[in-house]
Parts: structure tokens; C-alpha cells; sequence
């Protein structure tokens, strides 16, 4: 039975004032004050009805509870035992979760229970969820302005590690022959013993990290035929082909080697690819098939992280103002930066968080992306990536009329004619007049037989524009504020260990990657309401509240009800007795 406590209702008397005034005060200032507030009240707990059942079964944990732990044991970088330790002892996490109990039906989670947990949020997308649901209460809470944004990637590793071409065949081999004997003890037994023992225990596999460099050519191919063995022998079984082990066999076949087909359309023999032919997508290690590669940050995935930004010089201003990660989409390393901007901007666009004008790379600011992006009103900020080919001057120095016809080139001289054909333009100017202008060795204008001709089209109006205005002091100061993103990313590294996680697979992944994005922005909302606090603390002094005058009330009882108390105690009954007896 799926268990739900309604955290809105105030407790009568308040279970946190054995902490004192003070202590009370680092709480209510702290992270746990500001998750207590704007995040617990608003965690989809909802979302986790459909997988219990409203009559059967004992009581779950407490969803809020159990949501919480999740985020809180990402954003603190914990293990599953330590996080264990958190829930049931640390009075910071049962104030930020608003448990007041002590019990261990509240405080206590065993870690079948968090596995189970964490699992039923990852395999359904609810880190995405809670990821909406918590930025879209401090984006409210504190008055956040999405108009101005800004985008990057940055690479992250799984528990994983970094093999090479050999070590790549041969945990394949052993992952299947260890998954054969597990469920096909018999076909196990019938492969040649020789081709067992080179790959089914962990020793054996070890050996090849100390093959010599001088030998690496002469293993690769020994174990890729071997591999191609095993694929052979067991590509007509139906259940040993559906095994997943199997499968990661015939997709590192695929990437590393080349297959020749026979006469009969069956695989005949085997080639290794030569390492350029090697596809980014390859598999990396058979342990975490998701990751892929980049050649410039290397294996593992992908994390695209956009958030607000204010160009406010003044510091008290800043210090005041919320930068808030809007977006994040974890993604394996082999993927391009230039397909990430365009789902960025439609996710937070349907979260009512788009922004205005997003500050980006290079590989962001594609034509196409700038296009794209205008549709759906929003201004792309990026240099053009390359040099423009054309030389000292640029189609950026001719005249052009309303319909992108040239007028004029730089030296004031107008065209002969100019064609429109194939959605591009065609100009020719006279020969004489090019032959002596000053700009004849920087110009991209080409000497034909009869005139000098340039071709040019929308697409390379449009760069040449944009080139031209990277040079200029506003796009300068516009572009400078991208460089802050560099430190969210280090935010993000420090704070939450984000960089190397210890989990491996594409959902295990993102799940980690996005409830830390939650906690950068957990930290970054306590840090802004502390510096609002400071700026306005006098003027808050003044609002009364109901609750404090209750436990003003509440401490005046108790005080005099302790003096009332020791009139009566049995001290002082027999002292008042043993006075009438003496008189």
C-alpha cells in the first residue's frame, strides 16, 4: 500500500524547538530550510501511485520521504550506505524532509528499499519530473527571468573502465561465456575447452593487459576470430541469439571488424577495421554499451546543461539574482553539440522557462539552428565557425537591394547583371574595373571569359553578416557573459561529483546527472536567499506571526507550571506537615 502524508498540515506543537534559537536559525538559513519550503511541498509523489496498490500490501515508505532521499542523496555526492546513515540520523535531513519522528517506520530505509525505489524513477522518466517540477517552483519562488540563457556540454564518465581494442573483444567473450554456462550449461560445456580457458575466468582475462606492443597486432586478430567463433556456433540458436551477451558479441563484430559474406550469404571470415574506419558509436566497454566516444573529451556520455544569467554589473543586484539550470539532457559523448539547442529551447518553452536569446559555442550556432531557432522566437548568440574563405573582403562589404540582389561591390561599382538560379545569384561586373581596383587580391570576386563573376546565396549572406558582426564592440559585450556557463559546469563538478559517477548505463546515467542539477540549483537558491535576507532583514522583523505568538504563550505555561509543580512535590508536602505537627 503506497503511504502519503500530507506535509501541509502544521503540527500542533513544534517538533524542532529542543534545538534551540540558534541552531534553529542555521537550519531555517541552510539548504534544509529552503528544500523544506520550495521543494518537499511540490515533489510529484503522484507520479509513484500507479505502481502500488491502495489496499494491498504493507505500508511503503513515505513517498515525500522517499522522493527527497533520492534528490538529497544525489546532491550530496553520497553512497547507498551513507545515505542510509543521513536518513536515520542526521537532524539536517529531517528537517529538510520534515520528519519528525524518530521512529524507525520514518527515519530508517533499508537499501533494497532505495534500490527499489530508485529504480521504479529511473525506468519511468521521473527524474525528468522531479527535475520539471523543482525548477519550475524556484523559478517561480523566486522571480527568476528566463528571457536571457545560455548552453554547454560537458563530459561525464560512468563507473566504467577505459579498454582498449583487446580488452574490448575479450570482456565480451567472457561476459557471454559466463552468461552461456549461467543459462546454457550444455551448449556450454560443448565449446572447445582451449577457447574456454582463454576467456572465462577474470585471471585468464587479465593476461591480455600485458600483452607486449610488439604482439598487439597478432592478439587483436587471435581474439576477433575467436570472437567470430562464437558468433558462428550459435547464430541458429533462437535462445542463446535473444541472450543479451550475444547480441554485444555480433554489435562488436559489427564495429571492429569487416565480415566477407560466401556464396551462400553466410559470414566466411573476418577483418579488422582499421581504427579510422571505427565508428564513434562503438561500443567502449561491453560493461556500459550506452557510452560513446568523442575525439575531443573522450569516452563516457554527454551532459547539456543551459541556465539564466543576468548581465547586472552591480554586485549587490547579482548577489540577489537566481541563475537557474533550466535544461539538462544526458546523451552519449558520440553525439553532436549542433542537434542539442533546438530541444533545449522547445523543452523549456513548454515549461513556460524558454528564453529570449540563448548565448552558445560555435557548434551550436549552425545556419540551420539560427533559422530553426527564429521560428519559435529566439535569437541564437554564436560565432560562426571557420575562417570565411573569401579573403581581406567578405560578401559582407557589397550592396545588396531588398531581394538579395547585389547593387554594388565595395568600390562603388554596380554589377553588369546579376541571375537568380537555384536559390542562389550569379554577379558580373565589368573586367576593366576589377583588373584596377585596389581590393582585386582580397576579393572573392572571380575572373571569368568575358566578365568577373561572384556566386553567393541566402545561406552565405547570412554568414558573412554574422562574421561581420562578431567583429564588433556589441557583440563583444553581448557574447563575453557565455564564459559563466564554464563555472556552472565546475559548480556542478565540485558540489555534486557529477564528472565520475558510480553507475553505468544511459538511464542510471541520467538520473544521477539530472537530480544533481537539482541540488546545483538547490544551492545556488540558498545562497540568493541569504543574500536577499541581508538586504531586507529589518523590514521582515516586522511581520508577527501567529505561530510565535503560540509558542511565546506556550513557553509562559510551562514556566509557570513548573513553579506550580514544585509547591506540591513530596519534599515540600512532608515539609508543610511536619510545621502543623510542631505547632
Amino acid at each position: 500500500m503506497i503511504y502519503i502524508r500530507d506535509n501541509k498540515v502544521p503540527f500542533m506543537f513544534d517538533p524542532w524547538e529542543h534545538l534551540g534559537p540558534k541552531r534553529r536559525k542555521l537550519l531555517e538559513e541552510s539548504w534544509a530550510g529552503l528544500f523544506r519550503e520550495n521543494i518537499l511541498p511540490l515533489l510529484p509523489v503522484d507520479q509513484m501511485t500507479p505502481f502500488f496498490d491502495d489496499e494491498v500490501g504493507r505500508h511503503s515508505k513515505e513517498m515525500y520521504t522517499v522522493l527527497g532521499t533520492l534528490i538529497l542523496q544525489q546532491m550530496h555526492d553520497l553512497s547507498d550506505a551513507a545515505t542510509i546513515q543521513q536518513l536515520a540520523f542526521s537532524d539536517q535531513w529531517h528537517y529538510a524532509l520534515d520528519i519528525n519522528s524518530s521512529s524507525d517506520k520514518i527515519t530508517y530505509m533499508c537499501l533494497k528499499t532505495l534500490w527499489k525505489m530508485r529504480q521504479i524513477v529511473t525506468d519511468n522518466n521521473l527524474d525528468t519530473v522531479l527535475f520539471n517540477a523543482t525548477t519550475g517552483s524556484l523559478a517561480n519562488g523566486f522571480g527568476v527571468d528566463t528571457d536571457k540563457q545560455r548552453l554547454d556540454s560537458m563530459n561525464i564518465k560512468s563507473n566504467m573502465r577505459r579498454l582498449g581494442r583487446i580488452g574490448i573483444f575479450t570482456k565480451t567473450i567472457h561476459k557471454f561465456l559466463v552468461n552461456l554456462k549461467r543459462h546454457h550449461l550444455e551448449l556450454y560445456e560443448a565449446i572447445d575447452k582451449a577457447l574456454v580457458d582463454k576467456y572465462f575466468t577474470d585471471k585468464s582475462v587479465k593476461c591480455f593487459s600485458q600483452v607486449r606492443p610488439s604482439d598487439s597486432a597478432k592478439t587483436l586478430a587471435m581474439v576477433s576470430e575467436d570472437l567470430f567463433q562464437l558468433a558462428q556456433l550459435f547464430r541458429d540458436h533462437p535462445e542463446v541469439s535473444n541472450m543479451t551477451s550475444y547480441k554485444l558479441l555480433l554489435q562488436v563484430q559489427e564495429d571492429q571488424c569487416k565480415v566477407t559474406v560466401g556464396p551462400d550469404g553466410q559470414p566466411e571470415q573476418i577483418a579488422l577495421k582499421a581504427p579510422k574506419e571505427i565508428s564513434s558509436a562503438s561500443i567502449q566497454n561491453p560493461s556500459d554499451p550506452d557510452a560513446g566516444y568523442d575525439g575531443h573529451k573522450g569516452q563516457g556520455y554527454q551532459v547539456q546543461v543551459m541556465e539564466t544569467y543576468s548581465d547586472e554589473e552591480d554586485e549587490e543586484i547579482k548577489s540577489r539574482t537566481l541563475n537557474l539550470i533550466t535544461y539538462v539532457k544526458v546523451e552519449p559523448a558520440n553525439e553532436s553539440d549542433a542537434n542539442a539547442i533546438i530541444p533545449a529551447l522547445e523543452s523549456t518553452q513548454e515549461r513556460n522557462l524558454g528564453p529570449e536569446e540563448v548565448l552558445a559555442d560555435s557548434l551550436y550556432g549552425s545556419d540551420n539552428n539560427c533559422q530553426d531557432a527564429e521560428e519559435i522566437g529566439v535569437e541564437v548568440i554564436s560565432p560562426v565557425m571557420g575562417v570565411d574563405p573569401s579573403g581581406i573582403k567578405t560578401l559582407a562589404d557589397f550592396t545588396y537591394a531588398e531581394d538579395q540582389k547585389m547593387t554594388a561591390c565595395p568600390n562603388g561599382y554596380a554589377p553588369v547583371k546579376v541571375k537568380s538560379k537555384n536559390k542562389g545569384y550569379s554577379a558580373a561586373f565589368d573586367s576593366e574595373h576589377c583588373l584596377n581596383c585596389p581590393f582585386r587580391d582580397g576579393c572573392p570576386v572571380k575572373q571569368a571569359k568575358k566578365y568577373h563573376y561572384i556566386h553567393y546565396d541566402s545561406k552565405m549572406l547570412r554568414l558573412a553578416g554574422r562574421r561581420a558582426l562578431e567583429q564588433t564592440a556589441e557583440f563583444k559585450e553581448r557574447y563575453r557573459y557565455r564564459s559563466g556557463v564554464e563555472a556552472t559546469m565546475s559548480e556542478y563538478k565540485t558540489r555534486t561529483g557529477v564528472k565520475r559517477l558510480r553507475v553505468r548505463g544511459l538511464k542510471a546515467v541520467r538520473f544521477c546527472a539530472i537530480l544533481k542539477a537539482i541540488g546545483v540549483n538547490i544551492f545556488r537558491a540558498t545562497a540568493v536567499r541569504k543574500g536577499r535576507n541581508r538586504t531586507s532583514g529589518a523590514s521582515e522583523g516586522i511581520n508577527i506571526d501567529c505561530s510565535a505568538i503560540f509558542l511565546i504563550f506556550k513557553e509562559h505555561l510551562t514556566s509557570v507550571r513548573g513553579r506550580f509543580m514544585k509547591l506540591f512535590t513530596p519534599d515540600s508536602y512532608f515539609g508543610l506537615d511536619e510545621l502543623k505537627l510542631a505547632a
